[in-house]
C-alpha cells in the first residue's frame, strides 16, 4: 500500500527566532520511502499579507537527537515563514498487529536506554499514579494483558473533543477531567503503563483516513508504544482498533519531546493543513468505499483542530504542538 503524506504550515514572526521543527518522517522509515522525504523552508516576506513579496528559501540543518529523530534547525527572519512538505512511503496492506503473548521484561532486563521510559516527563507524572495505576491494573497478568487493559481502559473512560486541547494539560490533568484530544489519550495511557513498570513512550506522525470514513480535516496524529518482549509495540488509547497506515515521525517521552517545532522568539501560528491518504500505482488517491462515504464524521461546529502553541505570553521556547486527531 502507497501512502502520501503532506503538510503546509505557516507562521508570523515579529521578531527572528531560531526553529527546530521535526517535520521529517522517522529514519527507520527509509527503506519504505518512494520518493524524497521533502521540508521546504521559506520566507514569504515582511509585508501585511503572506506572499506578497519574492519567496526567500531557508536551508535548514539537520541533526539526530537523542531519541533518534530527525531535527530540522534554521534561523527565520521576521515575517511570514512557511513549512511545508510531503512524502510517499510503501507501508504495510495490515491494520495494528496483536501480540497476546508477549512477556513484560524484569527491570534488571531491560536495555539501558529504555529505562528513561519509565520516569516522569513534562506531561506525564508517573510519580502521582502508583496507587492508582496498583488498584486498577494490579491483578492482571503482566505484560500483553496488562499493557491493553490500561490502554481499553483509557479509550473507555476519556471523552474526545477538541476544544479540550491546551497545551498544559498533564496526564493527571486528563484523569480528574476525563476529556482530552489524542495526544491526552496516550500521555494517561502512557503515566499508567510506567507505573506498572511497562516502557512506555510517545509517537508522533500520520494516521489518514485509510479505508475509513472521512473525520474531517487532518492534522497530525499521536499514538504510544509500549516495549514487550524485547521490541516497541504500537498502542493506541484514542483510535482503540487496530488502523491502517501509521506514518512514524518521531518518539520521546511525551508531547514536548516531539512538537511540530520549537521556537526560541515569537512565532504566531497563522496556517495549518495536514493530510495522508492512500494513492494507487499511478499516484492517483485511492477513493473510499461509498458505504463509509455515508458515514463521514466531520468536526462538531466550534471545534478546531488548530495545533496549541505553549508559553501564551510568546516567551521562548514555545512549541507548536498538534491538538491530534
Amino acid at each position: 500500500m502507497l501512502i502520501r503524506s503532506t503538510f503546509d504550515i505557516q507562521f508570523h514572526l515579529p521578531t527572528p527566532a531560531v526553529v527546530v521543527a521535526l517535520l521529517h518522517l522517522h529514519p527507520s522509515l527509509d527503506k519504505q520511502l518512494r520518493s524524497a522525504d521533502e521540508l521546504l523552508v521559506e520566507h514569504l516576506g515582511t509585508g501585511p499579507w503572506a506572499d506578497q513579496e519574492p519567496r526567500v528559501v531557508i536551508s535548514p540543518n539537520d541533526y539526530i537527537d537523542s531519541f533518534g529523530n530527525i531535527c530540522s534547525r534554521f534561523v527565520a527572519p521576521a515575517g511570514h515563514l512557511r513549512l511545508s512538505g510531503r512524502n510517499l512511503i510503501e507501508s504495510d496492506n495490515e491494520p495494528d498487529k496483536h501480540y497476546p503473548g508477549a512477556k513484560q521484561a524484569s527491570i534488571e532486563d531491560l536495555p539501558s536506554e529504555v529505562l528513561q521510559f519509565l520516569l516522569p516527563s513534562r506531561y506525564c507524572e508517573v510519580d502521582k499514579f502508583g496507587g492508582i495505576a496498583n488498584e486498577l491494573f494490579g491483578l492482571i497478568p503482566a505484560g500483553w494483558a496488562r499493557a491493553t487493559a490500561i490502554r481499553d481502559w483509557v479509550h473507555e473512560k476519556v471523552i474526545f473533543n477538541y476544544n479540550a486541547a491546551r497545551p498544559t494539560k498533564t496526564a493527571m490533568d486528563v484523569f480528574t477531567e476525563r476529556v482530552g484530544v489524542c495526544r491526552d489519550f496516550q500521555h494517561l495511557a502512557i503515566a499508567l503503563s510506567r507505573c506498572q513498570n511497562i516502557p512506555a513512550r510517545y509517537v508522533t506522525g500520520y494516521i489518514g483516513d485509510i479505508r475509513r470514513p472521512n473525520s474531517g480535516p487532518g492534522d497530525f496524529s499521536a499514538w504510544y508504544q509500549v516495549f514487550l518482549e524485547g521490541e516497541w509495540i504500537n498502542l493506541d488509547a484514542r483510535h482503540n482498533y487496530p488502523r491502517l497506515g501509521r506514518v512514524l515521525m518521531a518518539t520521546g517521552r511525551d508531547a514536548a519531546d516531539v512538537a511540530i517545532t520549537t521556537s526560541f522568539g515569537a512565532t504566531h501560528l497563522t496556517y495549518f493543513y495536514v493530510d495522508s491518504w492512500e494513492v494507487d500505482a499511478e499516484g492517483n488517491r485511492v477513493p473510499l468505499p461509498e458505504d463509509l462515504k455515508a458515514v463521514a464524521v466531520p468536526i462538531s461546529p466550534g471545534e478546531s483542530n488548530t495545533p496549541t502553541q505553549t508559553n501564551a505570553s510568546q516567551a521562548s521556547p514555545t512549541q507548536t504542538q498538534a491538538a491530534t486527531t
